[in-house]
């Protein structure tokens, strides 16, 4: 079975402290004792590391060793067109379980009114999601979450590979898009753009091909705006990661 992993503010001079929630939920629901071993994380590394002491509110680490990460998938960015927020709340921790390096959610011509505004004061809490997720799925750290957008900055950003799901007929495929698996490297990024509920306008449509994007499908199935994104983030995630280890 594998070790539960928890993200560390810091680890100097071979110790690290968990504080916060995280301690309580050791201390209190997990009855951590002095002595059991766990993996820890600073961000960039993982480390195994055992219990030195256990507080309410603070529990204390000694590094042992260092673990070897994992092989690096596609660094990918997810731009998600703001639904409605428990919903949203899912794609959140869904996002960060499959390994998406940060999730900008974008205030798109469909998305209901009052979102946006709304939404810059959820931010904390997806943050919070995420850092549960993270630790869930024993990610390194947990994805940046970021302030909402609008469609035209967020066709404007730049990275590797630039996706956007189009519902409309035509699109290509999303499989059939990707390069091929001797072209994929630990070290491209990405960005896939998803749609609100109702699907893109044809202005933002038009914005996104003139900024250069790809338009890719999923099928011939309407998919609700978060099944949507997470279908696409998963098989981009999947398709670079086994490149790695093939």
């Amino acid at each position: 079975m594998a070790r539960r992993r928890f993200l560390a503010d810091q680890i100097r001079d071979n110790s690290a402290e968990v504080l916060g929630a995280d301690a309580h939920h050791l201390a209190r629901v997990l009855r951590a004792k002095i002595g059991q071993q766990y993996e820890i994380s600073d961000g960039s590394e993982i480390y195994l590391a055992e219990i030195a002491s256990v507080a309410k509110e603070r529990v204390v680490f000694r590094v042992l060793e260092k673990i070897d990460l994992p092989p690096a998938a596609l660094q990918l960015t997810l731009l998600a067109a703001l639904i409605k927020f428990d919903r949203f709340e899912w794609l959140v921790e869904k996002a960060t379980e499959l390994g998406i390096v940060s999730i900008v959610p974008v205030a798109a011509e469909r998305s209901e009114r009052g979102l946006e505004e709304a939404a810059r004061k959820r931010v904390a809490r997806w943050q919070r999601i995420a850092h549960e997720a993270s630790q869930q799925a024993r990610r390194s750290s947990p994805p940046a979450i970021l302030a909402p957008i609008t469609v035209r900055a967020a066709v404007e950003l730049v990275f590797g590979r630039r996706y956007f799901l189009d519902e409309r007929p035509g699109a290509q495929p999303l499989l059939s898009a990707l390069p091929p698996a001797e072209r994929r490297h630990a070290d491209d990024t990405g960005v896939l753009l998803t749609g609100p509920e109702g699907g893109w306008t044809e202005r933002e449509r038009e914005l996104a091909i003139e900024a250069g994007w790809q338009p890719v499908s999923l099928g011939p199935l309407i998919l609700r705006a978060e099944t949507a994104a997470l279908a696409g983030a998963a098989l981009l995630m999947h398709s670079w990661w086994a490149s790695r280890i093939e």
